[in-house]
């Protein structure tokens, strides 16, 4: 057990899990762009002891695979599940007293520790002095990408009703003053937004401390879906086998385990504009008026590190932190919407857009025809809960005679598409909210939901290649297969959606004269059909991160029935629209600078496979 960042470094190299770049990098885009590659070939963590402009070190994939992640908490982990199992099935330990003793007896060990206000051995310092890191060309400025940002209750102060949360930190560019000011991106429903309206409300400011390293418990307690009733604190100290130490200084709470501590206050009304920022969409997070935070004092343990991450299209660090945040909580969804058996957010479509899940089916037991209809109900559910309601697309249905699993992306999708009734199983949500980092919608925070509920005999055979109906269409070229039963075709650049519906009424026209194509219930409108085919990753990327349902889903035979929506073939139009954030590309020349650190007697030759 890690009483501090230090300790768990000199564990990972002890253990082959962490590289020291003695070598000088530069925080603006090498740092980041060495992160990338490292990460992407499974490696290690990495340690800069060098960082230009700044005299602390910094480290990065900490986290990188759920193997590692696993290992750093390897002796805390079981009894940190067991707690979080008994939050979230309190009558367990009623009925199990003495086998739940020990689980109860180190979470009452871990609840929080006030100290003294001058025992924290911090030093005070500037955010100049910080590793400033800039991770993508088009970036605003440098950021924070791993923060616990704490907040308390104005009306419930205190440890034990305050919030910790992950929100991204602006530390320099745009309006910001340096030192003085910097930028914090949160939503309004988050744990910080309802403090921060509840402040406003009394015309008083918000004080806000910000902890950066620390024992890696306490990066991960900041972005843990917690049962209610288990305060990200108390999680930190049993996830990392030591109660979390603080005190107060002037009105705000400073940790005395963290690396970094920043804080000031946040006062009602006061904004500036905030971003871009390579955001997990894959693409920036334009630039908007966000929280504007006033410094009061910076802080530093001596030799303290600085971790951060990269943000950017899955897979990335943050991915192995989903999955260390699924086996740690279980499926909780499970136990908060009843038939519920599988929900999974689809990593390479950027996590929120996309959503599998797995219900069961038991209203219409006596039917001749299976049909969707529990699972309408489920699908309810599951779009108005927690953060899976951001998904723009939700796909569901019951296991029947077959086991399912909705981590294998091309089976799960064949058996719907097998199984979808086109005239029936389609359902939009019009008008509603979406991720505010997805700029597919209709404005910040606004667009759609479909949800594709199939359940039933199987009624079609999927394509295994192109239709011979799909080829040689006048003004849509270059069709590829895809997976069974989706196909992929490239149109012209998008202009407008007027234009858009035209064309896709031609499209609809020059389809619908070559003759039907039941096996492809799935068209893909695309600028790239190559790319998009190439992977499976590509094709969910561009499909579920480019398209608002309600404007670009169109069918073959598109018809209205009361009110419902039907088709013959869907089709989504995935280009890129002129209102789409950019995507995400590293800089060539950066990418080109970085390899004199792979290079022989570089500090990570031998590290990543060429």
């Amino acid at each position: 057990m890690y009483q501090n960042l230090e300790q768990c470094i000199l564990d990972l190299e002890k253990n082959g899990q962490l590289i020291r770049i003695h070598e000088e990098v530069d925080p603006d885009l090498e740092m980041a762009a060495l992160h990338m590659k490292v990460h992407a070939a499974g490696g290690p963590a990495l340690l800069f002891e060098n960082v230009k402009g700044s005299n602390f070190r910094a480290i990065s994939n900490l986290f990188g695979t759920i193997e590692r992640s696993k290992f750093i908490f390897r002796q805390t982990w079981e009894l940190t599940q067991n707690v979080v199992a008994l939050r979230n099935d309190p009558m367990s330990a009623l009925k199990h007293p003495f086998q739940h003793l020990r689980t109860g007896l180190a979470a009452s060990k871990a609840l929080p520790s006030k100290r003294s206000s001058h025992s924290h051995n911090l030093q005070e310092i500037q955010i100049t002095d910080l590793p400033l890191i800039k991770h993508w060309p088009d970036d605003g400025g440098a950021f924070v990408t791993l923060p616990q940002v704490y907040s308390e209750d104005p009306d419930k102060p205190g440890m034990m009703n305050a919030n910790l949360g992950m929100y991204r930190v602006q530390l320099s560019g745009n309006d910001y003053e340096l030192n003085k000011e910097i930028g914090l991106h949160y939503q309004i429903h988050r744990g910080i937004g309802v403090h921060q309206a509840k402040s406003s409300k009394r015309g008083t400011p918000l004080k806000v401390s910000i902890f950066i390293g620390g024992p890696p418990a306490h990066t991960l307690a900041a972005v843990m879906p917690l049962p209610e009733g288990l305060s990200e604190l108390t999680f930190a100290g049993l996830l990392s086998g030591r109660r979390f130490r603080y005190s107060y200084e002037e009105g705000y709470c400073i940790s005395h385990d963290a690396d970094f501590v920043i804080t000031g206050e946040i006062h009602p009304e006061e904004t500036k504009p905030e971003g871009p920022f390579g955001d997990h969409l894959g693409y920036y997070s334009l630039t908007h008026p966000f929280p504007l935070m006033r410094v009061h004092k910076v802080y530093a343990k001596p030799n303290a590190i600085w971790p951060f991450t990269v943000v950017g299209r899955p897979p990335q660090e943050d991915t192995a932190f989903g999955d260390l945040i699924h086996e740690l909580t279980g499926d909780a969804i499970k136990q908060e919407i009843p038939g519920v058996k599988e929900v999974h957010a689809v990593d390479a479509a950027g996590v929120h857009p996309l959503l599998f899940a797995i219900g069961s089916e038991r209203y219409t037991p006596y039917q001749k025809v299976k049909q969707p209809a529990e699972l309408l109900t489920i699908a309810n559910r599951i779009l108005g809960t927690g953060q899976v309601s951001l998904a723009k697309y939700l796909f569901i249905t019951a296991e029947d005679s077959l086991p399912l699993d909705t981590h294998k992306e091309v089976e799960f999708l064949s058996y719907i598409l097998e199984r979808i009734d086109l005239q029936r199983d389609i359902h939009f949500q019009t008008n509603t909210t979406i991720d505010t980092l997805d700029y597919s919608g209709t404005g910040l925070n606004t667009g759609s939901k479909v949800v594709i509920a199939a359940y039933g005999d199987k009624k079609r055979d999927l394509c295994n290649d192109v239709p011979e109906n799909l080829k040689y269409l006048l003004g849509f070229e270059n069709p590829r297969f895809v997976m069974p039963g989706v196909v992929a075709i490239e149109g012209s650049a998008f202009s407008t959606y007027e234009q858009a519906q035209k064309e896709l009424l031609q499209f609809n026209e020059a389809i619908k004269s070559k003759g039907t194509i039941p096996t492809c219930p799935m068209i893909i409108l695309c600028d790239d059909s190559e790319f998009v085919s190439k992977t499976i990753s590509n094709f969910l990327w561009v499909t579920f991160t480019r398209s608002n349902p309600s404007h670009d889903i169109y069918g073959v035979n598109g018809y209205y029935e009361n009110k419902h929506w039907a088709c013959d073939n869907l089709i989504i139009d995935a280009r890129t629209k002129p209102h789409h954030a950019p995507p995400l590309i590293a800089d060539p020349q950066v990418e080109m600078n970085i390899e004199r650190f792979f290079t022989k007697g570089g500090s990570l030759e031998g590290s990543v496979d060429k």
